[in-house]
């Protein structure tokens, strides 16, 4: 029989951080987007606020580990880079520690396009409509127009379709 847990007082910190704790065991969270999540749990702002900065103490809680998280990880799912910096700033990270995310990345922008156009379209295009939906395809993944323009080329370029 499941054990039941008692509600927690929404103006401790300790149980704020507690519950903050069990969140980021399964995954790294901005402060954001942890402050969000404990308020929807009924946590009280003081609380909250008090229980991020001991978790940021016990460096449990890091803007700048869940951005390179965030950034490798939607990378490696084939995400372009405005999507990636859209998300992250949605979540309250500060463009400097984005840009540094990024920039550790070593990734060539063009070059992931492409990647993503061939996992998911197997084929280069043959007809105009097939290109429109292909850079549509990027665009939805957060890759800029010239970027996509360019990886589309250099895969009809390949396949020797001009």
């Amino acid at each position: 029989m499941p054990r039941s847990r008692s509600k927690a007082d929404p103006a401790d910190p300790e149980a704020a951080l507690e519950a903050g704790l069990r969140l980021l065991v399964r995954r790294e969270h901005s402060a954001l987007e942890l402050s969000r999540k404990l308020a929807e749990r009924g946590f009280e702002r003081e609380a909250v606020d008090t229980a991020l900065e001991r978790a940021r103490e016990l460096d449990y809680l890091s803007d700048t580990r869940y951005a390179d998280f965030i950034a490798r990880h939607r990378t490696e799912q084939g995400y372009g880079e405005q999507r990636i910096r859209a998300e992250l700033a949605h979540n309250g990270i500060g463009s400097d520690t984005v840009n540094a995310a990024l920039d550790a990345l070593e990734v060539d922008w063009t070059d992931q396009a492409r990647g993503q156009l061939e996992r998911h379209f197997r084929h280069p295009p043959e007809t105009r409509e097939d290109e429109a939906r292909m850079l549509r395809h990027l665009a939805g993944r957060g890759f800029p127009g010239g970027v996509a323009h360019q990886a589309l080329a250099a895969w009809k370029d390949d396949a020797g379709i001009s």
